[in-house]
């Protein structure tokens, strides 16, 4: 997804077609920018022979993802804004772990490492020590009453499988983000 961040997309693109994994959809939306994201959008498009969505006006974060996710046929979907960046083992771990669980599993999340516009790092979500070592349990399973209590899922690293999104309609249009709704709908 894409809204005025021209300055990332290429980097963002390019981070999901260099993963370790290699078969992937990728489906560029640009949720009508005017910082010229949809040219450079259109280019990537041309460049990497991606699928690209350019919305003539501006939908919003949900309404935005919901077009793309209805032109989409994986069985896994990553909701990646044109401003995060996917290190390369993120979808193989992703698939392998969900492909290992049961079916009351449909989402796949971990930690995320903050980065500023220089993709300097700023720290992560998770506490760790010095030597980079999770110092805070990260749970699992049944989340419902823990994302209740607080802001806990890093958004951007949400593997969510396709049946579950379909399931629960996609995101709620009528909302401005997605994140908080989705996970206590999706954990329900």
């Amino acid at each position: 997804l894409c809204y005025n961040h021209k300055k990332y997309l290429e980097r963002a693109v390019e981070s999901v077609l260099f993963q370790s994994y290699n078969n992937i959809e990728l489906i560029i939306v640009d949720d009508a920018s005017s910082d010229g994201s949809q040219v450079l959008a259109k280019q990537l498009g041309t460049k990497y022979n991606l699928r690209t969505l350019m919305l003539p006006e501006n939908q919003g974060n949900c309404k935005a993802f919901n077009a793309g996710f209805s032109l989409s046929r994986g069985k896994y979907i990553i909701d990646l804004a044109a401003d995060d960046v996917l290190l390369e083992d993120r979808i193989l771990i992703g698939v392998k772990l969900l492909e290992e669980l049961d079916e009351d599993y449909g989402v796949h999340f971990c930690d995320i490492e903050l980065i500023n516009e220089d993709e300097q790092s700023l720290g992560t979500h998770f506490k760790r020590d010095n030597n980079g070592k999770l110092i805070e349990q990260v749970f699992d399973g049944d989340m419902y009453e823990l994302l209740l209590e607080k802001y806990y899922i890093p958004t951007p690293t949400m593997m969510i499988k396709r049946v579950l999104l379909e399931q629960l309609g996609g995101y709620d249009e009528a909302l401005s983000y997605e994140d908080f709704d989705f996970w206590v709908r999706s954990s329900r």
